[in-house]
């Protein structure tokens, strides 16, 4: 043994405090006459919920969103003092059907050392062997996912996580054999996920894949995210990262909106590289079922909403087309 092992770091995130579990759901924060839960299930000082009155907030919300399905992917880097749990409480309050897919990046870096396993990556995807997949699939599926859950049950939600291999939702086949076992999605089954969201939950998805054969394979979750919003025909993609937006290499700030056709230019010219790459990609794809995608900074105080409500001040919005 090398020692005692090291602090683990938050499920969502490289740093912040780690995630709270929570010690109770308590009454909805959006339940009429109550006071209602802040995050973590505290109350504020005026004694009315923290998302019924985000709620009130943007109510103009609700005619744009009510009855549409936004998919939301909440990056690995995000930190958990973010506001999403919130968000998505009051999207769906506002009539949203929501559903978040999560990655996890940090933390199976962070385990994968703990048992002594190198993390390499190749082609800028993290090569996965049998027991680096082992990994995966528990901080995925158990540690991340249940955290997330737990988040959003907290704030006032009803949340249930699934993994991508319930119900044979994300069918894969290995991508390249020098990755390893990490997957191209070939086939997303969605009808899990809308069976859920008609019964009013909040859907969180852990982005693990199989093979028809049964195999598991490690997927990228912003891929993950973005064929599933294709294959529930969202209305808006958001990719909340940890970044303002997407850079055009001017220095001056993140880009408001971006075409397709820019967003092509900006990869071929390497102004769009590295980890910015696949986020870019899955907007790229989402944009086919969208029409419009943002990547945004989790980190924001209520971003998921603030980007809906005026998309022009905040992050990089991309659509299809010029406008």
């Amino acid at each position: 043994m090398k020692g005692p092992p090291s602090p683990q770091p938050s499920p969502i995130g490289r740093g912040g405090s780690p995630i709270a579990s929570p010690k109770g759901r308590g009454a909805s924060s959006l339940a009429p006459g109550g006071g209602g839960l802040g995050r973590g299930g505290s109350r504020d000082a005026t004694g009315e919920g923290v998302a019924t009155k985000l709620a009130e907030r943007y109510s103009e919300l609700r005619p744009l969103v009510a009855g549409r399905t936004i998919v939301a992917k909440l990056g690995g880097s995000v930190g958990s003092d973010d506001t999403v749990p919130e968000d998505v409480v009051v999207l769906q309050e506002l009539g949203a059907r929501v559903v978040l897919v999560h990655g996890g990046g940090p933390l199976i870096t962070h385990w994968l050392a703990r048992v002594g396993k190198e993390t390499r990556f190749v082609k800028g995807l993290r090569y996965t062997d049998e027991e680096t997949l082992d990994v995966v699939r528990m901080v995925l599926g158990g540690l991340v996912n249940g955290e997330v859950v737990a988040r959003v049950s907290a704030a006032g939600a009803r949340a249930i996580g699934l993994s991508g291999s319930d119900d044979g939702m994300l069918l894969a086949s290995v991508r390249d054999p020098e990755t390893g076992l990490v997957g191209e999605i070939d086939a997303v089954n969605p009808e899990a996920i809308r069976r859920l969201l008609d019964s009013g939950y909040i859907v969180v998805i852990a982005p693990l894949a199989t093979t028809q054969e049964g195999t598991f394979l490690n997927v990228n979750a912003d891929t993950a995210a973005a064929e599933i919003v294709v294959a529930l025909d969202a209305w808006r993609f958001v990719s909340l990262t940890d970044v303002d937006g997407v850079s055009d290499g001017t220095g001056s700030g993140p880009r408001r909106q971006l075409s397709l056709d820019e967003v092509r230019a900006l990869i071929a010219a390497g102004i769009i590289s590295g980890g910015m790459i696949p986020k870019v990609e899955a907007c790229v794809r989402a944009v086919t079922a969208t029409h419009v995608a943002h990547i945004v900074n989790g980190r924001t105080p209520h971003v998921l909403l603030e980007v809906l409500a005026n998309p022009e001040t905040i992050g990089t919005t991309l659509t299809a087309d010029s406008r």
